[in-house]
């Protein structure tokens, strides 16, 4: 799952902080695999979040959860827009400087 993020301006470094505070709230989900933060080079206040998850069914169930409900309101107050987009690995390759 890919989530494109727009932060309200001024908010970006408390919306960093909220985001890792609330992490938990998805990776303690046992289909959840991990998610990753990070905040655009290229355009201000964007930011992208990865969420990996086992399958897409499983996902959804989270999605709908009241635990997802309490992690979206500690975060909406932030987001002044934003999509979503649910994929799926075509294949995986890992990089020589994983090992560094």
């Amino acid at each position: 799952m890919l989530l494109r993020m727009q932060i309200r301006s001024g908010m970006e470094r408390e919306f960093e902080r909220t985001w890792f505070q609330v992490g938990r709230a998805v990776t303690d989900h046992p289909a959840n695999l991990g998610q990753w933060l990070s905040r655009s080079e290229e355009e201000e206040g964007v930011y992208y979040i990865v969420s990996d998850w086992a399958d897409e069914r499983r996902f959804r169930e989270f999605e709908h959860s009241e635990g997802h409900l309490a992690h979206r309101t500690r975060l909406h107050p932030f987001r002044s827009g934003g999509s979503m987009t649910t994929m799926r690995v075509v294949y995986a390759m890992t990089g020589a400087g994983t090992g560094l």
